[in-house]
């Protein structure tokens, strides 16, 4: 029953972001990266990680769609487009580079795991919100600032991005 639960999440997880990658719409898109928070959240949970599956339904699924959102309604982008693309070498690079990677995910597939699977009690730490809390502020502190900081800059650039094109 566990396999089939997580074959549907992994379908809906992977369907949410081809969605979200093919969406014309910059709203639609957001709710698709929703949906794909929320398939995530549901493996979690099916990883025996309650912790987990809580901080990604309120702090992905909730604050950062709600940020997402925000900042595309302020820069307009909902509206869709029609002009002509002028990066369109991107999209040969892109579809290389996923190219690439599905590679990469096949060849380390089939070959198999090195180390043996974690024990129950390595499996433990990362649900237990005392044990993870004490990992991302003292091993992992700087990488949580230096995202808190990015997210800050990204912020107050569409600040500045949504000012410099209105006149007052």
């Amino acid at each position: 029953m566990e396999l089939i639960l997580f074959l549907v999440t992994a379908v809906v997880a992977i369907t949410g972001a081809v969605a979200m990658l093919l969406a014309r719409n910059a709203v639609h898109s957001a709710l698709f990266l929703l949906l794909n928070f929320g398939a995530i959240a549901v493996m979690y949970l099916l990883l025996q990680a309650p912790f987990l599956f809580a901080i990604q339904l309120t702090v992905y699924a909730g604050a950062i769609m709600v940020l997402f959102l925000f900042v595309v309604m302020l820069l307009g982008a909902e509206k869709v487009e029609d002009a002509p693309d002028r990066i369109a070498w991107q999209q040969p690079l892109a579809l290389l580079l996923g190219l690439a990677l599905l590679v990469v995910s096949v060849v380390v597939g089939l070959g198999g795991a090195t180390t043996p699977p974690p024990a129950g009690e390595a499996v433990a730490q990362f649900s237990d919100p005392q044990s993870l809390g004490a990992l991302l502020f003292t091993d992992y502190l700087l990488p949580f600032e230096i995202t808190g900081f990015i997210l800050l800059i990204a912020v107050v650039g569409v600040v500045v991005l949504n000012q410099r094109g209105r006149k007052i």
